[in-house]
């Protein structure tokens, strides 16, 4: 038998939009095979079928040479199939062993759990990964993210894993914790486990990976042995040829910033941001999972404290300590979980237009202006074409697009000089999207500034007058003009420095 696992011609789609494509994936006893791909590539829902959290469409899965439908994560995890994330799923106020051996406790005769062998056990584990055991007894959640990762491991072995996948398990590691994580992969490749890896930090997958798979538009573009293929090929496979469509755009209009950044830091999640923002202009963000965009978003926003650097808006320092101060001086900010973050769900249409001017609509002795309400609310369903089949409909009846559209004339109420859009078009349908890049574009031509946080790499070439690109917290990469392609914005978000390109304003 070649081969531990076998994915054949896998298709997944969600609503219109195809996550995967007929995809092939092969995983041998004792091998690190790393699966790479630009945000959006398709890695998360292979994953996610493989550990049962989705079905596939169509497709088949083998394991261990046998035919398997995996419909749940303890279905996977009972056939030795474990997953270990960035952000490690724990119990929190349980001690380490009885996360270890939860579902899978060691009992006496008498139906009681045995603690002696099971302490037993888990030193033995780690004994063979080399690790220490001294913390058995300790409360989960005083455990560094490095140490519950090592925790998992310990559970998926005890479930006698012979498949274990690495979703972005270094994210968040000190560079030590980063070492001993791949000293214990290369043990347990050694004992014959096959290890799925997950990362856009492409250093790692030389250093680790025997195999490689590069996936795009939820597609295998290629697969090499690791000792066959350079960084240079999988970034080209990684970016692609993209068709990128053209928007019109009557170009930058201000020649003083509205934003001017200088040197934000807020460790660990960002360090000496600077950048420039003028007024008509969009300034998009790209980068891989932990690159730190939002982080600086939420900052500029008043969401986040910086512990230094300097923020200039419409000519003055400002250091706004809630996002309503940031709001009152005229900034304006789309969060990527709309329906978490930037709706009313259950209230109606008007009121989630008109809410962030509330203020404004109520009269003597607290009663909404209820004629100003709905004066608001239509002139924004009329400007931004918002389907809805009166002002009182609830909003989370409204289709994606139209909720997107409530969230953005939300912020439109309230005139701001500046728009931050974290994903604006995450989740909607494409005729929707383009409807929402046609408003985008209306609003920069009309001398709004935007900052556009994307992780659709055509909607950045598409949307973006300039794109800064991030990595790991800081800045690796500024493009524009003709220095603004995929291939030099997927190497600058995977760590390859890169010097800053057509920086004006920067």
């Amino acid at each position: 038998m070649e081969y531990i696992l076998e994915c054949r011609k896998i298709f997944k789609s969600f609503g219109g939009v195809q996550a995967l494509r007929g995809v092939d994936f092969t995983l041998r006893f004792g091998e690190v095979h790393a699966l790479v791909g630009e945000n959006g590539a398709g890695k998360s829902t292979l994953i996610k079928i493989i550990s049962g959290a989705l079905l596939p469409d169509r497709g088949d899965i083998f394991y261990m040479g046998q035919p398997v439908r995996i419909d749940s994560p303890r279905k996977a995890q009972e056939i030795g199939i474990s997953t270990v994330y960035q952000e490690p799923l724990v119990y929190s106020e349980l001690s380490v062993l009885e996360n270890i051996f939860l579902g899978r406790e060691i009992r006496t005769p008498w139906g009681n759990i045995d603690w002696r062998k099971e302490e037993e056990q888990a030193r033995s584990l780690f004994a063979s990964l080399g690790l220490p055991h001294h913390f058995l007894r300790e409360p989960m959640g005083e455990l560094s993210v490095g140490l519950q990762q090592l925790v998992l491991i310990a559970k998926a072995l005890v479930y006698e894993a012979k498949v274990i996948i690495f979703d972005e398990p270094t994210a968040i590691l000190t560079e030590h914790e980063t070492e001993r994580l791949f000293t214990i992969i290369r043990k347990l490749r050694d004992q014959g486990v096959g290890i799925i890896y997950i990362s856009h930090r492409l250093e790692e997958i030389f250093r680790i990976a025997d195999r490689v798979t590069v996936m795009r538009d939820g597609e295998v573009r290629g697969e090499f042995p690791i000792t066959a293929v350079d960084r240079a090929k999988i970034v080209e496979l990684m970016a692609g040829k993209l068709l990128v469509e053209e928007i019109a755009r009557e170009g930058v209009k201000g020649d003083r910033p509205i934003l001017s950044v200088q040197g934000l830091t807020r460790r660990p999640r960002f360090f000496d941001i600077s950048f420039d923002l003028f007024p008509g202009e969009i300034l998009g963000f790209f980068g891989l999972v932990g690159s730190g965009r939002t982080d600086v978003a939420q900052a500029i926003f008043g969401l986040l404290r910086p512990e230094s650097g300097k923020v200039f808006f419409d000519g003055r320092e400002v250091s706004f300590g809630s996002p309503e101060e940031a709001m009152q001086a005229g900034i304006a900010y789309l969060p990527e979980d709309r329906k978490v973050q930037g709706l009313f769900p259950i209230q109606s249409v008007a009121y989630n237009i008109s809410v962030t001017v509330l203020r404004e609509l109520v009269r003597r002795l607290g009663i909404v202006d209820v004629r100003k309400e709905r004066d608001i609310a239509e002139k924004h369903i009329r400007e931004l074409n918002i389907k809805t089949p009166n002002l009182k409909t609830r909003v989370y009846s409204l289709s994606g697009g139209n909720q997107q559209k409530v969230v953005l004339a939300k912020w439109l109420s309230v005139t701001p000089k500046l728009l931050i859009l974290d994903e604006p078009t995450r989740g909607i349908d494409v005729a929707s999207k383009s409807e929402i890049h046609n408003l985008i574009a209306h609003l920069a031509d009309r001398g709004l500034a935007i900052m556009m946080i994307s992780s659709e790499l055509p909607e950045i070439l598409k949307m973006s007058d300039r794109v800064v690109v991030m990595h790991e917290g800081r800045i690796t990469g500024v493009f524009e003009g003709p220095e603004k392609t995929a291939e030099n914005i997927i190497r600058a978000a995977t760590g390859e420095r890169m010097a800053v390109a057509g920086g004006v304003g920067v």
